[in-house]
């Protein structure tokens, strides 16, 4: 006796359907997981290249500032470690170098449109001799809000990768300690397209 089919069958899914919905969700969750690596990447700061920035380099990979040792103003020992939790402007620059003092108002002016518990640090890291402090010192008191940072052997200026092809050389760091952007020449700091970068990196955590 052959058996009555049901008119209503049970929903049900062949093998070959199966094995495509599989392969289907798989390629979603590798989507996914590349959404979620590309939002929590650093973003590429190039569209700020513009203005006073124009020449700015904006590396594809942020790789962190090599923990190398410079002084503060009193001689302390430091590395790059010691101002994380801060977006640093970090000014390697000379007493004799003549488009580092032309900028170094800029800065002055900078660091003091964002005051100490903003979160910025504008960092003129000098690379004078140990003979020429005095020259450095009176430099930065005469662009007030500025502090003295010192790299009189060139060790920071040289462990960059690459390294500083002159000066002034200016980094662009955020609050993990990466190098965000990278500024070779003078430039004018207090300009409103630096500061429209400088806060999109406030703005991160």
């Amino acid at each position: 006796m052959a058996k009555v089919q049901d008119e209503n069958p049970k929903p049900g899914l062949s093998k070959g359907k199966k094995t495509g919905l599989a392969a289907a969700a798989f390629l979603a969750v590798i989507a996914l997981a590349a959404v979620g690596f590309k939002l929590s990447a650093p973003e590429r700061l190039s569209n700020y290249a513009k203005g006073t920035l124009a020449t700015m380099k904006t590396p594809g990979h942020a790789g962190q500032v090599p923990p190398v040792q410079f002084m503060d103003a009193d001689g302390k020992l430091m590395t790059i470690d010691d101002l994380k939790g801060q977006v640093v402007v970090m000014n390697l620059w000379a007493t004799w170098c003549g488009p580092c003092k032309v900028e170094m108002p800029t800065l002055g002016n900078l660091q003091a449109h964002y005051p100490d518990k903003s979160g910025l640090l504008v960092a003129a890291v000098s690379v004078d001799k140990n003979d020429d402090l005095n020259l450095a010192k009176a430099e930065i008191a005469a662009n007030a809000p500025l502090t003295l940072f010192r790299d009189p052997g060139y060790k920071l200026a040289f462990s960059l990768k690459p390294r500083a092809e002159g000066f002034p050389t200016t980094l662009i760091i955020d609050r993990q300690g990466r190098e965000r952007a990278r500024m070779s020449g003078p430039a004018d700091w207090n300009a409103p397209e630096v500061r429209a970068l400088l806060d999109r990196l406030l703005r991160e955590s």
